[in-house]
């Protein structure tokens, strides 16, 4: 069967278009009967995951219009109930709930993780089930990390419905404070030896 993917973003206007740009036989590959699905998440996937510190949801309402969030917490706040299925905390915010609305009309969502250090992204469609607190407390807590000062108001569990891995091409190089901290560590370190061993020559020379 074609990756589940493909099958949702190739449209016919989208598939006419390659065809009019010259890339359509390039994706071809990706329709055919013979093409593994990709709509299970394998362990690739749910690693990538789960070093995420946030992600790009998008939603669309019943006017028409997507709404664009980036949703961010811990580090694995995004849980892998199973190859199939996504859930996180949804914390309480703004209190505009304009995602939370859009998916009470419609149900699908698409998802963009990003990792920019590494110039990698993981683009995934998926329907939403929303959950609220009091229906199911003991689900909230299982995915809420006490450590993060938030309050949880639902989960949302998403059925992921396909998945992609995206080029690294016009993914600009970016760093989180803790990927900077671990990169200049060694730096530090060897900084601090120098200065010690700058000191312990002063001394010995009488300076």
């Amino acid at each position: 069967m074609a990756r589940a993917y493909s099958k949702i973003a190739f449209t016919p206007t989208v598939r006419a278009l390659q065809a009019r740009h010259g890339s359509a036989q390039a994706y071809e590959k990706f329709l055919a009967p013979e093409t593994p699905p990709n709509d299970a998440l394998g362990e690739a996937e749910i690693s990538f995951i789960r070093e995420r510190d946030g992600f790009y949801q998008a939603t669309v309402s019943e006017t028409g219009w997507p709404y664009l969030q980036y949703r961010g917490g811990l580090k694995g706040f995004v849980h892998a109930l199973d190859a199939n299925t996504l859930a996180y905390a949804d914390f309480r915010g703004n209190r505009q709930y304009l995602s939370v609305g859009n998916l009470s009309n419609n149900d699908r969502i698409a998802l963009f993780f990003m990792d920019y250090a590494n110039r990698r992204r993981l683009k995934l469609f998926g329907n939403v089930r929303l959950v609220d607190l009091d229906d199911d407390p003991a689900l909230i807590r299982s995915l809420h990390n006490p450590g993060y000062p938030a309050k949880p108001e639902r989960a949302f569990l998403i059925s992921v419905a396909g998945f992609d891995w995206n080029c690294p091409q016009h993914i600009t190089e970016r760093y989180t404070r803790e990927e900077i901290e671990s990169a200049v560590a060694p730096l530090r370190e060897e900084l601090q030896r120098l200065q010690a061993e700058n000191e312990d020559l002063k001394r010995k020379l009488g300076a």
